[in-house]
């Protein structure tokens, strides 16, 4: 699936991830949404973030490699801004508002200072899955692309991971993802539940919900290696 809605590329996405998930691509609510996307780029609609990175979470983090996901709801609407990881943009692009806040719990938790850019891909490379729930927008057109199909298959990836046999941590951030996770085993794996990071909902408790230190308990105690919160990317 490209930009444009048609499959013409190769879709970019871990081989673990594309094995899954084949049969989600002929699935009528993917059919269906490979046909919105196509109407809106005939349009003239600009759509981020660009086609081939559609699938980059999957493509960064194999099945097999989760210890962590953070779900997001769909991706940044400006441009430059998405680039197919949750909460992430690219390095030399302006800290959103809601990464600038993980950074700050990140900081009076673990103590790890604030990066200089809002790449998150090197939690992805250590098995941080950074999902949205909705894996396209149109620009400056928040929430534009809910309910066209996106939701079915990642629900798909969410419990794919649910019943593998490795304990992972989710981190649900606002009511949105708190519903999308509504299903996860939770005696299987740890639940982690906060407001929002976005400042409209932070100081609600976002703040001191020391979910990054409590992960890496989790994983230890396990014997899995903690993530290291440091290293973004």
């Amino acid at each position: 699936m490209t930009q444009n809605g048609t499959q013409r590329d190769v879709i970019r996405m871990s081989p673990e991830w594309l094995s899954l998930l084949r049969p989600e691509f002929t699935s009528p609510h993917m059919t269906a949404l490979r046909a919105f996307l196509k109407a809106e780029k005939a349009a003239g609609k600009v759509i981020y973030p660009p086609g081939n990175e559609f699938f980059a979470a999957l493509d960064a983090t194999a099945p097999s490699e989760v210890r962590v996901v953070v779900i997001g709801q769909d991706p940044y609407h400006g441009p430059q801004q998405a680039h197919g990881l949750s909460f992430s943009v690219r390095k030399g692009q302006p800290i959103p508002p809601s990464l600038r806040n993980i950074f700050a719990e990140l900081e009076a938790d673990l103590s790890v200072a604030p990066p200089t850019h809002g790449s998150l891909l090197g939690w992805a490379k250590q098995g941080v899955l950074l999902l949205n729930s909705v894996l396209s927008v149109e620009q400056g057109m928040p929430g534009s692309h809910q309910g066209r199909g996106w939701e079915p298959f990642t629900d798909a990836v969410i419990a794919a991971i649910d019943g593998g046999e490795r304990p992972v941590v989710f981190m649900l951030w606002g009511k949105h993802a708190q519903q999308k996770g509504a299903f996860i085993d939770r005696q299987k794996h740890c639940v982690l539940s906060a407001p929002h990071p976005s400042p409209l909902s932070a100081h609600r408790g976002f703040f001191g919900c020391r979910h990054f230190s409590q992960a890496n308990r989790f994983l230890l105690e396990r014997g899995y290696q903690p993530v290291d919160w440091s290293a973004t990317g």
